[in-house]
C-alpha cells in the first residue's frame, strides 16, 4: 500500500507554500507502509527561527484553504525543529543545522520518495 492521493496532493500543497517562504530542501517520504499514523513526511530546511516560523505560517494557511486542519503543533516556541500533524501528512520544518544532526531521511531511507515540484526542493539561495 502507498501514500494516497490525498496526502500526496496535500503534501505537494504545503511544499509550494513554504516555497514561498524560501523553505529548502523539501522532501517528501511515502511512510505509509511503516506507520499507521500518516502516510508521507514532508520534510523542509529553514535558514533560522524566524524563517521557520514564516514557513510554518504559510503551511498553516495553506493547509487551511485547502481544507484541513493540524491535528497537532509542536516545537513553535524554539522554533528549531516543529511539527505539524495533518493526519496524512506531517510536516517537519528545521532549521538547516538540526536537519543534518537528525537525519531524519536517513532514517526513512528504505522508504519511496514522492515526487515534488522543481520550486518545492530547491536549495537555499546564498
Amino acid at each position: 500500500m502507498s501514500a494516497t492521493e490525498r496526502a500526496v496532493e496535500l503534501a505537494a500543497v504545503a511544499a509550494h507554500a513554504a516555497a514561498e517562504k524560501k523553505a529548502a530542501n523539501a522532501v517528501a517520504i511515502d511512510v505509509s507502509e511503516r506507520l499507521a499514523f500518516t502516510d508521507v513526511f514532508l520534510i523542509l530546511s529553514a535558514a533560522n527561527e524566524r524563517q521557520v516560523r514564516a514557513v510554518v505560517d504559510a503551511v498553516e494557511e495553506a493547509m487551511l484553504a485547502a481544507g484541513v486542519k493540524a491535528r497537532s503543533r509542536e516545537g513553535l516556541e524554539e522554533a528549531n525543529w516543529v511539527l505539524l500533524d495533518y493526519a496524512d501528512v506531517v510536516v517537519h520544518v528545521l532549521q538547516e543545522e538540526d536537519r543534518e544532526y537528525y537525519g531524519i531521511e536517513r532514517l526513512w531511507k528504505d522508504c519511496p520518495v514522492v515526487p515534488l515540484h522543481a520550486d518545492a526542493s530547491a536549495p537555499l539561495e546564498a
